[in-house]
């Protein structure tokens, strides 16, 4: 027997077995076939022939697949010596990650004929594994990031990149010292298969504990460490020594600061503490070591440097020391330099501004602290959303190839000159313009809500409008709506492609149950936002209904058993015509509201149809989009009608059992709309609307109310303003704008009036204030519902009045309403929007206009969540407090209110 070797592998040459001893770098001794020997000591090469190939050791591949791999065949030549053919081969096999070992024996020779044995021993295959140490949330997270897949070979390189996977899983979380340490079990009933058990010890969070600057003169710490916001030192607090207070869940006392005081009247604390007086709890932390946000905390504060005129600032170094408690020292040295300023700036090849009006819009003087961040930024080197910056004035012309590029021109002690160097370019219009990833949308429902049409000048702000407007739609992502522009320089025109992403818009309310006294209770309500009339006789487009020409379809119903059911249907055409923005929309209603109890109070299957609130509604309207002030301006027509009739039912309206009203009533809205570009968590804009509802003024034409039924045709004029601004606060460098906090203010006033003063106001349209503005049996005479946080429905002008479980029987004909939010978005995925808030709220309602006091306000303030998922439209959670409500005896609880909301935002 011969034995070569080949890096790791051995090539063995036998036709015996040998034996070895078992000490490392003994001899084996070797029983040696002439023949095999005479063919690698020949001086002269020579060609052979592969005749036959086995394959010994395999368990789980085929054969096959292994000589595959090798790169071997039958009928191959090999000289011998020469090529490396055999070592080759087993490199092949190697690399694949498929065995652990590789042999490959020449077993016979006949003439020029060899036979060869490939002799592999394989690696085990993963079976299962698990994790020991944690909990079920993180084991679920883990699965999904190891990379690991049963029945998939084990590998060293693949254990060592699991591992890799949680360290770095659990280092983003906080914890620096975990350890992991690997067990490996062979499977029982398996010869390769094994589990791999994963032991991890978290250890503690790796907090910061202190951030210290050195090197810095002109900028102190504190404004280098607001820069570090993913970086946070642990809270400090200075007590005076006598401060009493006592651990957290001790009951002792006694104890005070003073031992606990360092470095000069500094405490740092390690845990909760709880103070004595007043009854105050101090949580003190800070926030954990990341290491990548360590990385962009750093280059914050170089750019804050940069920000403050010191160019040159640098960091020299940093250490990490980790201190007694397991929590980290940083110290950061920086060289700040010297400090410059800006000086003369001049412009180059402008001929469409002049040089005052540009330098007016750049709002950078002589003597400011030199920013290149600021120049650039306002100078738009890159697109911008926001405009009010060079670029965006040229590109709102039309000059989509315009340039610019700041110089500087000459460096003095410490104040730097600039030439802005411009090649304006000629002005570009729009070409092809084309939407790809609608699937469902008509091609014609997205280029008519687009303001970039071909031939039309070139303006970025289109571009902006135009992402807001298919926003607006409901029926695309709005984070994925991209537009591919695309230049052509030869022919002065710019091609777009709108990239869109649809998402589901349909809506879904189904509800269902039984009682025994009732019976059958439910609801069962759908729309279609996307519906399309023209093709409802096509049954191949139905899917579960004809859809694609953005056009809305509501169905609802709603049963109470005998007490209560309701029909709704609407049907909205947003492009009436076709050919200009203007929508119809036709609404049709009818309920009915049984009294269902005897006259001992007691329910009566049969009573609904002696004692009852019927009404019917019927509804047109017409909006056309407006150009004066500007195309964000729309005045809506809408004519309605209502009729309510009663019998033996004596619970609306005083005095009156029987009878019939009816309320036809014109209402124009002017409406302005800019906030988005998410309809659903708007980030930026506003809305306006101003209303006015009238109904003819029966009385002053000679029509005399019914003597059996005084509103047999009620009569007010009806007055509504709304206002609503979404800023966003805040915002971070470097952070997605739809992750930033967004301050909602709203403003609301109503009024209803009369046009005979021998009158009363009229009962309808009146203003129900108070929960959550879902509406009550009342709500049937078409109150505008006005929500407040905190509180119940109210009837009472007084604000200390606390009306909780009193039901009012007259609502106000004023009101004003004052809003706050603080948002936060957790997602805005086109699957879910799920946001946070914080609120204030005041308002109030008046029975008369007299008696109106604006500052007379019920105050309310609380959090809440909103979940909007496509499917099933908003749900809303609020949890307020009514500060006006509150009293020493019931305390808070007596004073707050969780309220419920479903379907849209009430008002």
């Amino acid at each position: 027997m011969r034995r070569i070797h080949f890096g790791y592998f051995t090539l063995l040459l036998s036709l015996f077995s040998f034996s070895s001893s078992a000490q490392k770098d003994s001899v084996p001794a070797v029983s040696v076939n002439p023949a095999l020997l005479e063919i690698f000591n020949s001086k002269y090469p020579k060609t052979y022939t592969i005749a036959g190939i086995n394959v010994k050791g395999t368990k789980s591949f085929d054969a096959g697949l292994i000589i595959s791999i090798s790169g071997l065949a039958v009928g191959d030549k090999v000289q011998i010596p020469g090529t490396d053919v055999f070592g080759k081969a087993i490199s092949k096999l190697w690399k694949q990650n498929l065995v652990s070992k590789v042999d490959i024996s020449i077993i016979k020779l006949e003439e020029t004929n060899l036979y060869l044995d490939i002799d592999v021993v394989e690696r085990a295959r993963l079976i299962d594994y698990k994790f020991i140490g944690i909990k079920k949330g993180e084991k679920d997270d883990l699965e999904t990031k190891i990379g690991l897949t049963k029945d998939r070979v084990v590998s060293e390189n693949m254990k060592l990149s699991a591992v890799e996977a949680i360290k770095k899983f659990y280092f983003d979380k906080g914890y620096r010292n975990v350890t992991i340490s690997l067990e490996e079990e062979q499977i029982s009933g398996s010869s390769y298969g094994v589990s791999i058990t994963f032991n991890i010890k978290k250890g503690n969070k790796v907090k910061i504990n202190a951030i210290n600057f050195s090197g810095n003169v002109i900028v102190d710490d504190s404004r280098l460490k607001k820069q570090m916001k993913g970086s946070k030192e642990m809270s400090r607090f200075t007590f005076f020594p006598e401060t009493p207070f006592r651990p957290y869940g001790d009951t002792s006392s006694g104890y005070t600061f003073k031992n606990y005081l360092k470095e000069g009247g500094y405490f740092y604390p390690t845990k909760t503490m709880e103070l004595i007086d007043p009854y105050f709890r101090i949580k003190f932390s800070g926030s954990k070591f990341n290491e990548k946000k360590y990385e962009e905390d750093k280059d914050k504060v170089l750019s804050y440097l940069n920000g403050q005129g010191l160019r040159d600032a640098v960091i020299v170094a940093d250490t990490l020391m980790t201190n007694k408690d397991g929590n980290i020292n940083i110290d950061i040295k920086v060289l700040e330099g010297r400090k410059y300023y800006f000086g003369n700036i001049s412009w180059k090849g402008n001929t469409k501004f002049s040089d005052s009006v540009l330098n007016m819009l750049l709002g950078i003087e002589k003597g400011d602290d030199y920013n290149l961040e600021l120049l650039n930024k306002r100078l738009g080197k890159q697109l911008s959303m926001e405009g009010g910056d060079i670029s965006s004035l040229y590109q709102d012309d039309g000059y989509l190839f315009f340039r610019l590029d700041p110089v500087e021109t000459a460096v003095y002690k410490d104040t730097i000159d600039f030439e802005i160097r411009m090649t304006e370019g000629p002005q570009a219009t729009y070409g092809k313009i084309t939407v790809s990833g609608n699937d469902k949308t008509k091609d014609y429902v997205a280029l008519r809500e687009m303001r970039t049409v071909p031939g039309q000048k070139f303006s970025r702000s289109d571009i902006i409008r135009t992402q807001r407007e298919l926003s607006q739609l409901g029926f695309f992502n709005p984070e994925k709506i991209n537009p591919n522009v695309i230049p052509n320089a030869d022919n002065g025109t710019v091609d777009i492609n709108w990239e869109v992403e649809e998402k589901s818009s349909d809506q879904l309310e189904l509800s269902a149950g039984f009682g025994g006294g009732i019976g059958l209770t439910g609801t069962l309500g759908v729309t279609f936002n996307n519906f399309s009339l023209k093709n409802i006789n096509k049954k191949s487009t139905w899917d579960p209904l004809p859809s694609g020409d953005g056009q809305r379809l509501s169905l609802r119903a709603q049963s109470n058993g005998r007490a209560y059911r309701s029909y709704n249907f609407s049907f909205t055409e947003p492009w009436l015509g076709g050919k200009k923005r203007n929508s119809f929309s036709v609404s049709y209603y009818n309920t009915k509201f049984s009294n269902a109890v005897d006259q001992f109070g007691n329910f009566c299957r049969s009573c609904g149809s002696d004692s009852y609130l019927k009404t019917t509604g019927f509804g047109l309207s017409l909006g056309k989009q407006l150009k004066w002030p500007d195309d964000y301006f729309n005045l809506i027509y809408s004519l309605n009608y209502q009729q309510y009739k009663l019998k033996n039912y004596g619970q609306i309206f005083s005095g009156i059992t029987n009878g019939t009203s009816n309320n036809i009533s014109l209402k124009l809205t002017l409406l302005r709309s800019s906030a988005g570009p998410n309809p659903i968590f708007p980030t930026s804009g506003s809305n306006f609307s101003l209303s006015g509802q009238f109904t003819l003024p029966y009385s002053k034409v000679g029509i005399k109310p019914s003597v059996n039924n005084k509103y047999a045709l009620p009569e007010f004029h009806k007055w509504r303003f709304n206002a609503e601004w979404y800023t966003p606060i805040g915002r971070a460098r470097g952070v997605d704008k739809n992750k930033q906090f967004i301050l909602k203010a709203v403003a609301k006033y109503g009024f209803i009036g009369r046009y005979n003063t021998e009158l009363e106001v009229s009962p309808f349209e009146r203003f129900q204030v108070g929960d959550a503005g879902l509406s009550n049996t009342q709500a049937l005479l078409g109150f505008d519902i006005i929500a407040h946080r905190g509180y119940p429905v109210y009837s009472s002008t007084n604000p200390k009045v606390n009306p909780e479980g009193i039901s009012p029987t007259e609502y106000f004909t004023v009101f004003n309403k004052y809003t706050v939010e603080l948002r936060y978005p957790f997602s805005t995925s086109a699957s879910s929007t799920i946001y946070g808030l914080a609120f204030f709220e005041a308002a109030n309602g008046w029975y008369s206009i007299k008696e109106y006091n604006p500052f007379k306000l019920r105050r309310s303030a609380g959090l809440g969540m909103r979940f909007f998922l496509p499917m099933f439209g908003l749900l809303g959670f609020d949890y307020g407090i009514g500060l006006d409500r509150y009293d020493q005896t019931t305390g808070i609880k007596g004073a707050a209110k969780f309220t419920f909301m479903l379907g849209q935002e009430a008002e």
